[in-house]
């Protein structure tokens, strides 16, 4: 038994790991990791910088740190998970200090970011996310082990784990991280069973809360950027500008659009930082409502194969983990296509997978690794259960 159990855990055979992996999920990631790299090649065509071989790299990174976590138990790196929140903690703080501040339009003043050696700048929220993922994972499974999840003392607890992150990163400038980490605390919440009282009493909270924060906490651009959703065309030059470029960007390219790396406006650079928070406009100038089409069914198929993983885990922890990767991708491209198609303000969130970002683009490979993880646990278990039965 020992014998056979070393030869389908630790012997180097990229068939044996590959069989024991969900091989639907890497195929889908495949897809959108190609689908990016072709976007991001096109959009390349109007900078001397190089979106692609950024890209190319983060993905082989991203890939690499995957296979890594795979290679272990999701259960025995939960078990570290103050080390995993402590260095993203430690590592967001580090902005403070020796962050590198990226000042955009309208006031936009994020100091999010850390230089490398090499000119190379890492975003340490990126990895917190996935960081959160883990820590807020094995906080909920404990509670839930020792059915502790009905008492409000140890709720309190769960939503200052959340504010943490939140809160640092919204110090930060990047209040679109907050926003996502705050909506990861609520799916992965809401999954673990958390009374839906709760849920109302954040909603209320949020309700009352909104003039407070609109006087004291809102940036003026952010005020601007809400303000411009009632009537997008009042600063078609300034506010509205990114917004009204990226709708005539999807427009253009009507139902087949105009061919890859044939868009004029993708060419000469019509929607400014179209690599990143507007990569969808480049998807629907080039390749029309097919390709826009084409990227929500590869990010539903991505979510939709998490939750089948999530429900056939053996332990709440593996399945909140499934959860928080859930409420991670979902959310973005949910605030990132709003954005794109001007329901929601311009709030600087990432349209995972896809959008240029080297520090995003590898750690969303993490939380693909850890997914992955909790079903090589669920295939091997099973395989055990069938030797045993069969001896």
């Amino acid at each position: 038994m020992i014998e056979i159990m070393k030869k389908k855990f630790f012997l180097p055979d990229l068939k044996g790991y590959f069989n024991r992996t969900d091989k639907v999920f890497w195929i889908i990631s495949a897809s959108i990791s190609l689908y990016s790299l072709l976007l991001l090649l096109s959009v390349s065509r109007n900078s001397e910088f190089s979106y692609f071989k950024v890209q190319l790299f983060s993905i082989i990174l991203g890939y690499l740190g995957a296979f890594l976590i795979t290679k272990s138990d999701y259960r025995v790196i939960a078990k570290y998970w103050y080390i995993v929140a402590g260095v993203c903690i430690f590592l967001i703080l580090c902005t403070f200090a020796f962050g590198s501040a990226v000042t955009g339009n309208s006031g936009v003043d994020a100091k999010a970011w850390i230089k490398l050696p090499g000119g190379v700048t890492f975003q340490p929220s990126e990895l917190a996310k996935i960081g959160f993922i883990i820590s807020f994972s094995k906080h909920l499974s404990i509670l839930q082990e020792n059915g502790e999840l009905k008492y409000f003392s140890k709720i309190a607890l769960l939503g200052v784990h959340a504010l943490v992150p939140a809160v640092l990163t919204h110090l930060q400038g990047d209040d679109g991280a907050a926003i996502i980490f705050f909506c990861m605390f609520l799916v992965m919440a809401f999954a673990a069973g958390i009374q839906l009282r709760y849920f109302a009493g954040i909603l209320v909270a949020m309700a009352l809360s909104i003039p407070i924060l609109w006087k004291y906490v809102f940036a003026e651009y952010q005020k601007q950027r809400l303000l411009s959703q009632l009537n997008p065309n009042a600063d078609p030059l300034g506010v509205g500008f990114q917004q009204i470029q990226g709708k005539l960007s999807i427009g253009s390219g009507k139902f087949f659009g105009q061919g890859l790396f044939q868009g004029p406006r993708v060419g000469y650079g019509a929607v400014p930082i179209q690599q990143s928070d507007f990569i969808f406009s480049a998807a629907g100038e080039e390749l029309g409502f097919i390709g826009c089409l084409l990227i929500i069914l590869l990010l539903s198929a991505l979510v939709f194969r998490t939750l089948q993983i999530s429900y056939k885990s053996s332990d709440s922890l593996g399945s909140f983990i499934c959860f928080g990767f859930f409420g991670m991708i979902v959310s973005q491209a949910i605030f990132n296509l709003g954005m794109c198609l001007s329901l929601l303000p311009v709030m600087g969130v990432t349209l995972p997978f896809f959008s240029a970002g080297g520090s995003s683009a590898a750690c969303l490979y993490f939380g693909l690794g850890l997914v992955q993880s909790v079903f090589m646990q669920i295939n091997d278990e099973a395989m055990v259960e069938t030797y045993e039965d069969q001896v």
